[in-house]
């Protein structure tokens, strides 16, 4: 027994020794110690500071890069203030560095040796706004030349117009949000491009059943009641003017467009013959200027403001720009004006109509009404501020809004004299608020230079066909205030416009 007491605290004695001994040689170490990792990279060996300065460095450059997200020839770049990204690698550093002194001398010598064993890797403390991840996805997908189209239709007099949709591919958005997750989090992967998820799938089939049930109603009249003031807007009787098999048989032919006759039962009273009553108030309006002496931009613009001027939306009812525009066709005026497309200026049937949609949303922003759909351009326009923009094109992106007011809202617009000016009228209400729309340019997207063979200049002769311009993200904010005092700022939403790269041709 006595020897059994001997040994203990001979091997005690000895740990003691050894702890000590182990601490003096560590005692002027302040550097990270072996086996440990923060976000898989290794820091042993290192400084807390030098540590800091090179993973700070690391997360600068991604945040500078963003992430790209390419599919075929289209390409754009998100960035991490975008995506609400953030860390604290302080933090990390700091834990790191306490491995091995943050408790007695025996716990630190043990967790030290243990490290030889038994690695330790750090996680960053990383977080981002997965709202805006979807989004940002949503917003590629409507952006891709080659994506499916749904089937559409509108109501054009008294005939339903029905476009059939067209097949091409879907983002696999689960798949895609995961991939963005993980090039968010990897400190170690310097290629950040990531290849679109996508699948081919086919628009639906047409349901003439759903679209009835949508667009049928009985008429209303419009009406005027007294203290307070309200309006009861009026409503058209709507039906097929074809059975629904006579319907079916007319989608069975191999067409693009289809015209079904509506019966439409007009009410007897409307809105408008409430007269001004009815819209007595200026709820918000926006101006952009235009090139008049562009006549086919001037002509697409009058064309799509002609149909939307004296549109009303009633209460709980949301106003779509596509199908109150229709398609943009020669057969429906529409002439060819400068657009874009895949990262080039083109012409395009209808080309410029996005300025009127553009003033519009910005008219429905100082109304504060409620945005439904809306999308940024791919390239900044030269109308409005980033961030202040809403591109439209027939079957695969619209700008909707819902009138969440009390009262209709009637829309005024005009494209003249290289003016569209758009106004929302109503009745001012007690709950309203005075509105101011904020942007700014986050991050410019320095605009790159693309060279094109041409044999046809002469030997060393440079031709620029397209100057370019910078890209840029932005934050659009909207600013309610009550009897001049700010009671709330939104964010609307953060954009990313591509840099418009500068094209030469050349003949070395």
């Amino acid at each position: 027994m006595k020897k059994k007491v001997i040994v203990i605290i001979t091997l005690l004695a000895a740990l003691a020794f050894f702890s000590i001994m182990f601490s003096i040689v560590n005692l002027n170490n302040n550097k990270i110690y072996s086996k440990i990792t923060i976000q898989n990279l290794s820091v042993s060996g290192k400084e807390q500071e030098t540590v800091n300065e090179e993973l700070n460095k690391k997360y600068s450059q991604k945040k500078l890069d963003g992430i790209k997200l390419i599919h075929g020839d289209y390409e754009t770049t998100i960035s991490f203030d975008q995506l609400g990204v953030s860390t604290n690698i302080a933090d990390a550093c700091a834990k790191a560095y306490a491995i091995g002194r943050n408790g007695n001398i025996i716990s630190n010598n043990y967790s030290i040796l243990l490290r030889f064993f038994v690695p330790v890797n750090i996680e960053l403390d990383i977080s981002f706004d997965e709202k805006s991840i979807d989004t940002i996805i949503s917003d590629v997908e409507s952006k891709l030349p080659d994506v499916m189209i749904d089937n559409n239709y509108y109501i054009e007099g008294n005939k339903l117009i029905i476009t059939k949709g067209k097949s091409g591919v879907k983002i696999n958005k689960d798949s895609l949000k995961s991939m963005i997750i993980e090039e968010i989090k990897d400190f170690s992967d310097e290629n950040n491009i990531i290849e679109i998820p996508v699948e081919n799938v086919n628009p639906e089939e047409i349901n003439i059943e759903e679209i009835a049930k949508e667009i049928t109603s009985e008429p209303q009249d419009a009406y005027l009641s007294e203290d307070p003031l309200e309006v009861h807007a009026d409503k058209d009787g709507i039906k097929l003017g074809i059975s629904i098999d006579e319907a079916k048989k007319l989608l069975e032919e191999e067409k693009n467009e289809y015209e079904i006759p509506l019966t439409i039962t007009k009410a007897n009273v409307t809105v408008m013959d409430l007269g001004e009553d009815a819209f007595p108030n200026l709820l918000g309006t926006c101006t952009t200027n235009y090139d008049a002496s562009n006549i086919n931009r001037n002509n697409n613009l009058q064309l799509a403001a002609n149909k939307i001027n004296g549109t009303i939306v009633n209460p709980g009812e949301v106003f779509s720009y596509n199908q109150t525009v229709g398609e943009r066709t020669i057969a429906a005026g529409y002439k060819e004006a400068k657009a874009y497309a895949n990262g080039k200026i083109v012409l395009d049937v209808g080309g410029g109509i996005c300025q009127l949609s553009s003033t519009l949303y910005n008219s429905v922003l100082l109304s504060n009404l409620e945005v439904v759909e809306r999308r940024s351009h791919y390239f900044k326009t030269s109308y409005l501020p980033a961030g202040r923009d809403a591109t439209v094109s027939w079957g695969a992106v619209d700008f909707k809004f819902k009138n969440n007011r009390k009262y209709p809202v009637k829309i005024n617009a005009v494209a003249q004299d290289g003016i569209v000016k758009v106004e929302i009228y109503g009745i001012i209400q007690e709950d309203d608020y005075d509105v101011k729309i904020e942007s700014e340019e986050t991050s410019i997207i320095p605009k790159e230079t693309q060279y094109e063979k041409d044999s046809t200049l002469k030997k060393g002769e440079e031709v620029i066909v397209q100057q370019g311009e910078d890209g840029c993200t932005s934050e659009t904010y909207k600013l309610l205030y009550k009897n001049g005092l700010l009671v709330s700022k939104t964010l609307v939403s953060k954009d990313t416009y591509n840099d418009l790269p500068t094209i030469i041709k050349k003949n070395d």
